[in-house]
């Protein structure tokens, strides 16, 4: 969930080119969720409510599917990959879900479509809450390119691409069959309302984590290699600027090498 204007800070849009996902202007008419421990937008329950004639079909779908939260998060400064402010007491960690194994909370495959889902751990250390409200979280690659958070509908456009082609099979006789594409259905939308990140604040001693996806087409077998994650305009109580977090994946990388 991020800003609205890409294109003034040269911005590598996602493929619907124009919204950036970021946490600004959701602002109103937030709603908790039980069970969560984040905060989900009106928006993004509006956005599923387009989905409500099938909402208990992914239910069900995702409990035949074997489909799990993933371990709640720790504190920020327990990841490998991480940027701690001790000035400011505040900690935030990416961790990417970059295995098969990983990704088994998810109903949609994104690693199939070249979506990395990044799970975003800030831990605020404080005795104030510090807030997302008009925060900027981009994927930075190894040749300094701005990736923004993809939509439900830049995962959707892809998978519809690759999964309405459909598969040729070998020729029978003089008649080649070629199997009809999958459907698009809401697994997707369902995935981004389930474990986006949303939480607009986060109160003193407090950590709060949630995932971002993004397209990391034309990336290379490594993406993670010499590339960054970057969150730019967290803000303190005071409504000050606090400095960039800027989190390099190559300490996960190195980290991922190690024994366990």
């Amino acid at each position: 969930m991020f800003s609205a204007t890409a294109s003034a800070d040269g911005v590598k849009p996602a493929s619907n080119a124009g919204l950036k996902r970021c946490v600004s202007g959701y602002t109103q008419f937030m709603i908790p969720v039980q069970g969560t421990m984040r905060t989900r937008p009106l928006l993004l329950l509006r956005r599923a409510c387009r989905w409500g004639s099938v909402v208990f079909l992914v239910a069900a779908g995702a409990a035949a599917l074997g489909a799990s939260d993933p371990q709640p998060a720790k504190d920020a400064t327990s990841y490998p990959a991480v940027d701690v402010h001790a000035k400011e007491q505040v900690a935030v960690a990416a961790e990417p879900f970059d295995t098969r194994e990983k990704c088994k909370i998810f109903q949609v495959d994104f690693l199939k479509y070249d979506f990395l889902p990044i799970r975003i751990i800030v831990t605020n250390m404080g005795d104030r809450p510090v807030s997302l409200n008009d925060a900027r979280i981009y994927f930075i690659d190894a040749a300094g390119d701005r990736i923004q958070a993809a939509e439900p509908d830049d995962v959707e456009r892809r998978t519809t691409q690759k999964d309405r082609q459909g598969s040729n099979l070998p020729p029978i006789g003089p008649i080649k069959l070629h199997t009809k594409g999958k459907v698009p259905d809401s697994k997707i939308e369902a995935d981004f309302n389930t474990f986006e990140y949303a939480a607009l604040v986060v109160e003193p001693h407090t950590t709060r984590a949630g995932f971002l996806f993004y397209d990391m087409s034309g990336l290379g077998d490594t993406p993670l290699k010499g590339a960054k994650l970057v969150l730019r305009e967290m803000k303190n109580a005071d409504g000050q600027e606090l400095w960039s977090f800027e989190i390099p994946f190559d300490k996960y990388l190195d980290a991922e090498k190690k024994p366990h």
